[in-house]
C-alpha cells in the first residue's frame, strides 16, 4: 500500500507536508514529488504508472491556478485521486476549487476545501481502510480520539 503526493510547484511544500505527516501518523509510505502538468508532464505521467504498477491505493495531486494537475494524474490511472484546490493566486484558490471540481465525466476527482491537504490524506487513509483491517482499527481509534479531544474543548469552553 503506498499513496502519491503530487504538487506543480516547490512554493506548494508547505500545504502538501500537512498529507505527508497525517500519512507518517498512519505509517502509509508515500512519495512526493514536484512535477508540472505543463511543464512536465512526462515526469508526471512516469510518476502516475510507477506507483500505480507499485500498488498506490491513492493519488493526492495539489494545483493552485488552472489547477490542471489532478486531472492530467486522472488521465493516467484508475486509481483514486484526490484534489487538493491550493491557495496561489488572489482569488484565493476559489479558481482552483472550481477548475478540479469541475473534472469531465469519466475522470473523477475527489474534491478537497483550498488548502485541504489533511483531509485529503485522511480520504486516502479511508480508502486503505476499506481493505486493510488494521488500517481501519487506527482510523477508527482517530476519529474516537478526535471526538475525546472535540468534547474536552466543549467541557473547558463551557467552565
Amino acid at each position: 500500500m503506498k499513496v502519491g503526493i503530487i504538487m506543480g510547484s516547490k512554493s506548494d511544500l508547505d500545504t502538501m507536508k500537512k498529507a505527508s505527516a497525517i500519512l507518517d501518523e498512519f505509517n502509509i509510505p508515500y512519495e512526493m514529488v514536484i512535477a508540472s502538468a505543463h511543464r512536465t508532464p512526462e515526469a508526471v505521467k512516469s510518476f502516475v504508472e510507477r506507483l500505480e504498477a507499485e500498488g498506490a491505493i491513492a493519488f493526492i495531486a495539489g494545483a493552485g491556478a488552472a489547477a490542471h494537475l489532478p486531472g492530467v494524474v486522472a488521465s493516467f490511472t484508475t486509481v483514486p485521486v484526490i484534489g487538493i484546490p491550493l491557495n496561489a493566486t488572489a482569488l484565493k484558490g476559489i479558481d482552483s476549487l472550481l477548475a478540479i471540481v469541475q473534472m469531465p465525466s469519466g475522470m473523477p476527482v475527489a474534491t478537497m476545501a483550498v488548502d485541504g491537504a489533511k483531509n485529503a490524506a485522511l480520504f486516502a487513509v479511508q480508502i486503505g481502510a476499506t481493505f486493510n483491517k488494521e488500517l481501519k482499527e487506527k482510523y477508527v481509534a482517530y476519529r474516537k480520539d478526535m471526538g475525546g479531544l472535540l468534547s474536552w474543548l466543549i467541557s473547558i469552553w463551557k467552565n
